[in-house]
């Protein structure tokens, strides 16, 4: 219980003093009109309130990532605690502000050209097939698996495809509408849904009879049951992803840098909403050690049950909050990733609406951009994602190292303290190419053999990135 407590008020410790000094190393400027005020259109660039933003965004970048992820990942004990907190603060939110923050200076473009101004157009073209295909696989994911959920907590009263073409006709909506209409008006409930549900967790684990592990030098080893199979590096870097770093979240934060009223609400709205999924994250995972006995009793229960943190989720919610927690979990085991499906399009709207500039204020506009998007993600309905979603995870935590690698260049042409976001891009690299290496969905080389290939890849990558940002700043040398 100490660590768990310490591992909280760290985080909450970090907004104020870490994502202070982020924030003093951007250099905002609060006079600065922003993208919501002086680009304003009613449909995506809309002022809004703070306090609404804050929900929204947190709902954006949360979705079930602080959950499922959470549960997951306390599979391999209290190790995770470490990477919750460091992650959230060194890696995530670091991530997570200056997405948000470039986009606010560029005018709410969308990630993909973000890349494109600091990495150059070649990447450019790479990061927008890459995020747009991204999207539309998680909004298509996020479409039949809520319809499944629906299907089968109400006996298959109605034909499954019924609730797809429901989700569907949601999201159709949400995309096209003014951000104000659905998502401003669904996101802030939803989000104080889930905010509540951590809430009572929290308050279940300090009055109820559970003893949460301690993170302690012994405790630090992989507890999972094969740890040859899931070794502890570098499986849980990105089984643990949305409540530490992930990549989705840069694909979100334009959305809200398009709302923004003034650029001192940076830090709550970014950076802060990444410290409170951290702290989600930290909840989940001790509720998930804890509720089935320790981390083995929780291992054992998830073997026996498919690995579904679905199930896990729903176990603990009706258990640790009664019938309260029951509703809880129904709105975050079928709402959480609606509310990712709908801004994944929304996204993909407006990023495919960056690169052909086509103005979106007119209805029509948005409907050449999205209707093609809505007709492949149902066609891919047909497809089985089994083997397609094994890639999610690995892919989500390359994009936010791509990401930290366009914000440590925008860093050096900018002549600031290039090594907070140098360090964990470097951290990430490593991850992603060592995973890749070494999993089922990989080229499932031997342990070793991949930390090697791991870190000579990492090692070329850096060297690559140096050499062109050394070129690349002559370019903005001359431009500036």
């Amino acid at each position: 219980m100490i660590s768990f407590v310490i591992a909280i008020a760290v985080l909450v410790i970090g907004y104020y003093t870490y994502g202070k000094l982020v924030e003093n190393i951007f250099g905002i400027d609060t006079k600065r009109e922003t993208p919501a005020i002086r680009l304003r259109d009613d449909i995506d660039f809309m002022p809004l309130p703070a306090w609404r933003i804050f929900l929204i965004q947190f709902l954006n970048i949360a979705g079930l990532g602080p959950i499922f992820g959470a549960i997951a990942g306390a599979m391999f004990g209290p190790a995770a605690f470490l990477w919750i907190v460091l992650g959230s603060i060194f890696a995530g939110a670091v991530h997570d502000y200056f997405s948000g923050m470039l986009s606010v200076h560029h005018n709410g473009l969308s990630i993909s050209e973000i890349v494109g101004i600091y990495l150059g157009p070649k990447m450019k073209h790479i990061m927008r097939f890459f995020t747009v295909i991204l999207l539309i696989f998680v909004g298509t994911v996020f479409l039949m698996g809520p319809a499944k959920i629906i299907d089968g907590m109400t006996g298959n009263m109605w034909n499954l495809w019924v609730w797809v073409g429901i989700i569907l006709v949601y999201y159709i909506l949400s995309t096209l509408l003014p951000i104000d209409k659905m998502i401003g008006k669904l996101y802030p409930v939803f989000g104080i849904a889930m905010l509540l549900m951590a809430l009572g967790l929290l308050i279940a684990l300090f009055f109820g009879d559970y003893q949460i592990p301690e993170l302690t030098p012994a405790n630090l080893r992989n507890m999972t049951t094969d740890p040859e199979a899931t070794p502890l590096f570098p499986i849980l870097f990105v089984t643990i992803a949305c409540g530490a770093i992930s990549g989705f979240h840069a694909t979100q934060s334009p959305l809200m840098a398009r709302c923004m009223q003034n650029e001192r609400l940076g830090r709550k709205i970014f950076f802060g909403t990444m410290i409170t999924e951290g702290v989600v994250a930290l909840i989940w995972a001790a509720a998930a050690m804890t509720f089935f006995g320790n981390v083995g009793g929780l291992n054992e229960a998830m073997l026996a049950n498919g690995n579904n943190a679905a199930w896990a989720a729903n176990e603990i919610s009706l258990n640790m909050l009664g019938h309260v927690g029951g509703i809880l979990a129904l709105l975050g085991i079928v709402a959480a990733p609606i509310t990712s499906g709908d801004t994944a399009f929304r996204s993909a709207r407006l990023i495919l609406s960056d690169i052909f500039k086509n103005d979106q204020k007119k209805i029509k506009n948005r409907l050449y951009i999205s209707v093609p998007l809505f007709i492949i993600a149902f066609a891919l309905t047909q497809i089985d994602f089994g083997i397609i979603w094994r890639y999610f995870a690995w892919s989500n935590q390359t994009l936010a190292t791509v990401v930290l690698w366009t914000i440590t260049a925008y860093l050096i042409y900018e002549q600031k303290m290039f090594w907070i976001t140098l360090i964990p891009a470097l951290f990430m690299t490593m991850v992603c190419t060592t995973y890749i290496l070494i999993a089922p969905e990989g080229f499932q080389l031997d342990n070793d053999l991949a930390y090697m290939g791991g870190g000579i890849l990492t090692l070329i990558i850096s060297l690559l990135f140096w050499y062109y940002a050394v070129q690349r700043k002559k370019v903005f040398a001359q431009l500036m």
